[in-house]
């Protein structure tokens, strides 16, 4: 299932894109910078606590870029917030499942506690469901972008069969106008009998 396909400018899946990626880089962007405000060391693998979840330096300075990346893919839109959607909701993933390994060992060096871990799984979900949106599907509607993309000869049929209908009732539209009109019981008035004696 590829995900390279072109989406058309101003498509409705981009605002889904938009609002998933600038969300959730908005809330990494705000973590990243309270850690900053309190000085923390950068690998202190003990770390502390910053809005609920543990935090040091090192975590600080991640959480700042990869907002800065969604921020900036948000603003731009379309394919490009979708694809950062679906690389940082799976690197969140695969990030929790590496930390929950690492927790209470030397080699802890994001500070991670449970709440980090459960955190960074719920984010992964979350933003990769925003970033699959409409471009993964076994049903897709055949007026999204991205089925029309992957079928371009049924899509073909299709929009060649709806410019057919829609030409054919503008055809019946223009005959009914030029139509002799009927009278109200819906049958057209006898034409005069020719007299015989003329």
């Amino acid at each position: 299932m590829k995900l390279s396909d072109e989406m058309p400018v101003d498509h409705r899946l981009g605002r889904v894109y938009r609002f998933g990626a600038g969300i959730t880089g908005l809330v990494l962007l705000v973590f990243g910078t309270l850690g900053f405000a309190d000085q923390l060391a950068f690998f202190d693998t003990s770390g502390e606590e910053i809005a609920g979840l543990s935090s040091n330096g090192a975590l600080s300075t991640v959480s700042v870029v990869v907002g800065a990346v969604l921020i900036a893919g948000a603003v731009v839109g379309g394919n490009l917030a979708s694809t950062l959607n679906v690389v940082v909701g799976s690197a969140f993933i695969v990030s929790g499942f590496v930390n929950l390994a690492l927790l209470d060992k030397e080699s802890n060096i994001l500070a991670f506690r449970m709440p980090n871990v459960i955190f960074s799984f719920i984010v992964g979900l979350m933003v990769l469901t925003f970033g699959l949106y409409g471009r993964v599907s076994g049903n897709l509607p055949h007026d999204n972008p991205y089925w029309r993309a992957r079928h371009p000869e049924q899509a073909a049929r299709e929009e060649s069969l709806r410019m057919a209908l829609e030409s054919g009732r503008a055809d019946g539209v223009a005959a009914s106008a030029v139509r002799p009109s009927l009278p109200p019981s819906g049958r057209a008035r006898p034409r005069p009998k020719p007299d015989p004696t003329r």
